[in-house]
């Protein structure tokens, strides 16, 4: 057994959607240094470009918005023009609305559904043909959905849509799980718990406050998430089908405390 070969993602094609900041860029960029070719894309086009060129040659920038079946669709027209297979998607693109209950904005809930979990399943079908393509028995094409624990187990914020969505998310991925792997098409998913982002703040901006309530006493890192990521996306990955790997330092499966706020 060669461990290196065992984890490489060299010359294969990737999409990570969100690709620009936060947990999409920690996944783009240990798909770079794995081997792989890897298109990102962004709701912010600025971003999205500047992302591509301080990650180097091997990153390629797709501007979309990917809220509607419109954007999805144009997404995989444009990666279609540039490439004739796509090996993984990382679908990571992802919105938050918090709000009290009693206010809690019908658009909040729209707004989510549509990027967290409509998008991951409408840009999956819309790619389908690029992964078949890719596909094999000996070396399956790679759909990987970033959930989050807040999928999982409850906290105190009134993140209500956010939360259902991301339970959502763990549950497509069972389904089509169950659907694509006759495609030799794996699909799994990554529930994280506090990664600095500008969708977690508490953890960009007071990491040491929540690494208190963390087992492992510290918050995510580029690391923690790229490691994650190239395990499901690699050889390594390949019998792994349908599962949700929780990456969260101990919250969710060995914390004492259920109401834990991370």
């Amino acid at each position: 057994m060669d461990a290196d070969d065992l984890f490489s993602l060299e010359g294969r094609n990737a999409i990570v959607t969100g690709g620009s900041r936060g947990i999409g860029r920690m996944i783009a960029s240990g798909f770079i240094s794995a081997g792989a070719k890897v298109y990102i894309s962004s709701r912010n086009s600025d971003a999205c470009d500047s992302t591509a060129a301080e990650l180097g040659a091997k990153c390629i920038s797709l501007p979309q918005d990917l809220s509607s079946l419109d954007g999805c669709q144009a997404l995989a027209r444009a990666f279609g023009k540039r490439e004739d297979h796509l090996d993984i998607l990382v679908n990571n693109a992802g919105a938050a609305w918090m709000e009290p209950f009693a206010s809690f904005p019908e658009k909040g809930w729209d707004k989510i559904i549509d990027v967290n979990l409509k998008s991951p399943f409408f840009l999956t079908q819309a790619l389908h043909s690029l992964l078949q393509v890719a596909a094999s028995p000996g070396r399956p094409a790679k759909v990987i959905n970033i959930a989050s624990i807040d999928g999982l187990r409850l906290n105190s914020w009134e993140t209500y849509s956010y939360a259902s969505s991301k339970a959502a998310l763990i549950h497509l991925t069972r389904n089509l799980a169950a659907r694509l792997i006759k495609d030799d098409i794996v699909v799994s998913a990554i529930a994280p718990g506090a990664f600095p982002s500008e969708m977690n703040r508490a953890a960009r901006d007071h990491g040491v406050t929540i690494a208190t309530k963390i087992p492992a006493k510290r918050v995510g890192d580029a690391n923690d998430m790229a490691g994650a990521a190239i395990y499901l996306a690699s050889k390594a990955g390949n019998y792994v089908v349908g599962s949700t790997l929780v990456v969260d330092g101990g919250v969710y499966f060995a914390t004492l405390d259920d109401n834990t706020d991370v």
